[in-house]
């Protein structure tokens, strides 16, 4: 890798973990295409293994604001997913797992920007739970059903609830990845040098959670997923 790609890489991990920090969504949704243009082969391990300090620092620092409940029926879609996920991998190509990748987060950035308000029940939380297993293995993506589900939420309970959601699932998600052989040891290193980027980019929303809480925030974090899954769609 040489030292561009690596800057650029560790520039995209800084503002997603940034932005992740803040509006409690849009890591994976940032980084994902960017990475799948750079190197494919780093999807879907490289965000996973990133997410899981940086959930858990968000989740605990508003942990007073989270929804159990919702937690609790989302891990379980999340886990009957998750091996959906699996076998997607299996089945796609770096290039059709790509095109995947754009598909599916400008269809779930699109949703997100246009549904309406409500409060989901707990068979919908679990379809969610279902569909961010499915993405978020297969992909690296998650976030946009988690987002769509609590969008109208608090900024503290859409926060913490989405980042234990996501580390709940992390940790499912890796775990099967590495009993099926799809984790590899030159991807774990070169993560690993990502790490300063995202302690910087989750050490500097600790500035800005509260005050860029709201739609305007949103709409932005959306509408960039929505450029980024085009340009890999075009170059997938």
């Amino acid at each position: 890798m040489s030292v561009t790609v690596f800057l650029l890489l560790g520039l995209t991990v800084l503002v997603a973990a940034f932005l992740q920090g803040s509006a409690g969504m849009g890591f994976a949704m940032l980084a994902a295409p960017i990475v799948s243009l750079v190197d494919p082969t780093l999807i879907p391990v490289m965000l996973l293994v990133l997410m899981i300090p940086l959930n858990a620092y968000v989740g605990w620092r508003e942990r007073a604001d989270l929804d159990w409940r919702g937690v609790g029926w989302i891990s379980l879609g999340r886990f009957a997913g998750t091996f959906i996920g699996v076998w997607i991998l299996v089945l796609v190509s770096v290039s059709q797992l790509s095109l995947l990748i754009g598909i599916s987060t400008v269809l779930a950035a699109v949703v997100a920007l246009l549904a309406p308000s409500f409060v989901p029940n707990r068979p919908g939380l679990a379809v969610v739970g279902l569909i961010t297993g499915i993405t978020e293995t297969s992909t690296g993506v998650g976030g946009p059903p988690l987002a769509l589900a609590y969008q109208h939420t608090s900024g503290p309970t859409l926060r913490s609830t989405v980042a234990v959601c996501f580390l709940v699932g992390e940790v499912i998600s890796l775990a099967v990845l590495g009993l099926g052989g799809h984790i590899d040891g030159g991807t774990l290193v070169a993560t690993a040098g990502f790490l300063p980027f995202l302690v910087l980019g989750s050490f500097l929303s600790r500035f800005t959670h509260h005050r860029l809480d709201g739609p305007l925030l949103r709409y932005l974090v959306l509408s960039f997923a929505v450029v980024s899954g085009v340009v890999v769609i075009i170059q997938a």
